[in-house]
């Protein structure tokens, strides 16, 4: 049986002392939860939201990491510094990362076996764009991020894997795929999961999806089959509506 997986990515907001407020809220509101959370903060609000969250039941994850340990890439932040911070999990190959910094499918690659490698349990995002969609590719393009994406992940491997289905038009638009929409591209995504690997690891693996997540419509998205949570942006930074969505079965 899947455990539900609600995961907050605040992206570029909140400053760190907001951050840690915000944390604060979130301790208190989720503690009786029974739904597996993760936030993951900016990376400058990380170390002040990880002394917050630490002993709760919050994962904390990182909205994204180098794909070398470490060396000559300024900006960048290594596998080792999060892990230093704490850090348990990273979102890695979100659209914004892929289509505003030019994230390649082999640059992802490389960043999710460096991630599991070190232990972090990985989010990895793929999706398609509405051009894409109302050109009948949805599930090409989803299919090819994802063979590329996993190239020489194991079996074994893929214990540490959350599938992000995220698609690029339903990001902060306040479009959402119709949950039958949504069911269709989830199914597809576990059924070649089956293919690249086995039943076993296809019907263990999470997949969230992403795109306009709100209270409103949580409820029916995880109704359906193989729906097994959600990567949220805007709506889980507010602690209202973050504790809604992750009580949403309550």
């Amino acid at each position: 049986m899947r455990k539900t997986f609600i995961a907050g990515n605040w992206k570029m907001n909140k400053t760190p002392s907001e951050a840690v407020a915000f944390a604060k809220e979130l301790v208190v509101a989720l503690k009786n939860s029974d739904t597996k959370l993760m936030i993951a903060p900016s990376m400058t609000a990380i170390s002040g939201v990880a002394d917050v969250i630490k002993g709760s039941n919050i994962i904390l994850g990182a909205q994204n990491m180098a794909s070398i340990e470490s060396g000559a890439r300024t900006g960048e932040t290594s596998v080792l510094m999060l892990k230093d911070l704490g850090v348990e999990a990273v979102i890695l190959g979100h659209s914004e990362r892929r289509s505003i910094y030019g994230e390649s499918n082999e640059l992802i690659n490389k960043k999710v076996k460096l991630a599991i490698s070190h232990g972090l349990e990985v989010l990895f995002c793929i999706g398609e764009t509405l051009e894409e969609r109302e050109d009948g590719k949805a599930e090409d393009v989803c299919f090819n991020q994802l063979v590329e994406g996993l190239k020489d992940v194991s079996t074994d491997d893929m214990k540490s894997l959350v599938i992000a289905y995220e698609p690029v038009w339903a990001i902060g638009t306040g479009k959402t795929a119709s949950p039958a929409d949504a069911q269709a591209i989830h199914k597809a995504i576990r059924g070649k999961i089956e293919e690249l690997y086995s039943k076993e690891v296809a019907e263990k693996v999470i997949i969230q999806y992403g795109g306009s997540v709100k209270p409103g419509n949580v409820k029916e998205l995880m109704s359906q089959a193989d729906i097994d949570g959600g990567l949220i942006g805007g709506a889980a930074l507010d602690t209202e509506s973050f504790t809604a969505l992750a009580n949403y079965n309550k």
